[in-house]
């Protein structure tokens, strides 16, 4: 029997899971880190932590009897090394939003149209590029020593097997990649300033990068979004998109062809496959939505207890209304200032009507997502979903009715981790590639239908959240 370990290298923990040929779970490791946040809107993370909870997890997995090991994580984040393959300081993380300002001359540099034609991407705080040329311009003395670029997963491989390599996917999502070309941009990285020198060799996902101690091959692996779709089988146009309803939301679909984006609304990165993109739409609170409610609330009922109450309601919760922008918004608004509100609240509305609201409120932010990504390219016709949201049947049905698209649930949601494993697999020769990985492991299990009268229900709704962004940028412009 074979044993296939993947490692997803997340914000607040790394998780790590084994697997079989036949994609059957044999076990299941975490280990919880934190992230520091020295300045409002910074977020830094030291990669000793990453390693330090690596090696726990693959103790704990049995890694030195695997067959094979596969690599994900937190995407954009900006490891700097020194000449001794040290880090020369606190990683800079996909959700630090100092680098605005770089963001700005980085169009301004390039171009917006050309940024969007080479990198598939607007310039984002959160990407790789805009933090290098912060560290540039606010600690030179640190940019001056820098001698190689890693992103989070990549740093966890660098200890692991000694290879200064990434995929094309997280590569993606660093604004110095050509995704067209699946090969790092010269032009970009001359026009930023970045000796390409620093950068690592980006393979396929599925390329074997290098061994472990042990001997075990470990695979180029993926970024967390790209990795969670191959995860769920999210691998050909014609086929599913995948619906992550995760701390953030997310709709995937796979491209034949590079999708670049004319309005930069969506992303467009290298998939995990070979020869395959991917366009995605990102709301930043999704589930998170539900967690803050909840915890606003006092944490407490349980989720279980608030979800009975919100099912008391009808569709729309008689005028009821949630904006689901707690932390600014990506799509289909780039907005980082972006904020939530709760509008049309009257006597009659109960603590079950907020949690309605919330869940209509992000079906409807990734019914955004959805329209963007059908517009782009083949409009999907069901999808995969995953993440802890999607284990609920009331929320799964909100969704379906908003999207108008049946829902697919997988036998295994377990992440990124998963897709990563089916990685290491692919790496270590269990499959020939990605995709005979998905046919011999992902299966799915039930199907949620939309229901007809809560679609019709739902489209005559939608209306009046579209309206809802307009109006609250509109008064946040009054306040100043």
């Amino acid at each position: 029997m074979a044993r296939l370990i993947g490692l997803d290298v997340g914000t607040s923990s790394l998780k790590g899971l084994a697997i079989d040929e036949s994609g059957a779970l044999l076990g299941e490791a975490e280990r919880v880190y934190a992230f520091a946040t020295p300045r409002p809107g910074w977020a830094e993370q030291d990669p000793e932590l990453w390693w330090q909870a690596a090696q726990a997890v693959l103790e704990q997995l049995d890694a030195q009897r695997a067959d094979g090991i596969g690599l994900t994580g937190q995407m954009h984040g900006l490891v700097a090394l020194g000449a001794d393959d040290r880090p020369l300081r606190p990683a800079i993380l996909w959700n630090d939003g100092r680098a605005q300002r770089e963001c700005e001359l980085i169009e301004e540099r390039v171009g917006v149209a050309r940024l969007l034609e080479l990198s598939g991407n607007r310039a984002l705080a959160g990407f790789t590029a805009p933090k290098l040329l912060w560290l540039a311009e606010h600690e030179p003395e640190i940019h001056a020593r820098i001698r190689r670029v890693m992103l989070p997963k990549d740093y966890v491989r660098l200890r692991l097997c000694g290879e200064h390599v990434t995929d094309v996917s997280d590569a993606s999502g660093t604004l110095l990649f050509d995704v067209a070309a699946r090969r790092w941009s010269s032009e970009l990285a001359q026009a930023l300033e970045v000796d390409e020198a620093w950068l690592p060799v980006a393979l396929e996902s599925g390329a074997h990068s290098g061994d472990s101690p042990t001997g075990v091959p470990v695979a180029a692996g993926a970024g967390d979004q790209a990795a969670g779709a191959l995860g769920v089988g999210v691998i050909d146009e014609r086929g599913p998109a995948s619906v992550v309803l995760g701390t953030s939301g997310v709709v995937f679909a796979a491209r034949e062809r590079y999708p670049a984006a004319p309005d930069g609304l969506l992303h467009a990165f290298c998939h995990a496959v070979p020869s395959v993109w991917h366009v995605m739409g990102v709301m930043l609170s999704a589930a998170g939505s539900l967690r803050w409610l909840h915890d606003a609330l006092g944490g407490e009922p349980d989720f279980a207890t608030l979800l009975l109450e919100a099912q008391r309601w009808p569709p729309g919760v008689e005028g009821l209304l949630f904006a689901p922008y707690l932390a600014g918004e990506r799509t289909p608004y780039p907005d980082p200032d972006a904020r939530g509100a709760f509008t049309g609240l009257s006597l009659r509305h109960d603590r079950g009507a907020l949690v309605r609201a919330v869940l209509e409120g992000v079906a409807f932010g990734l019914r955004d997502c959805f329209d963007l990504v059908g517009a782009h390219g083949r409009a999907p016709t069901h999808a995969r979903v995953s993440g802890g949201g999607s284990r609920g049947d009331l929320w799964l049905s909100i969704l379906a009715a908003v999207l108008d698209l049946p829902l697919e649930r997988t036998a295994v949601d377990a992440g990124a981790a998963y897709g990563a494993a089916l990685l290491g697999g692919v790496a270590g020769g269990v499959f020939a590639d990605t995709r005979e990985a998905v046919a011999a492991c992902v299966r799915t299990t039930t199907t949620v239908e939309p229901d007809p009268a809560q679609t019709r229900a739902y489209a005559q709704l939608r209306p009046s959240f579209v309206a809802l962004y307009p109006a609250l940028a509109r008064l946040r412009e009054q306040a100043g």
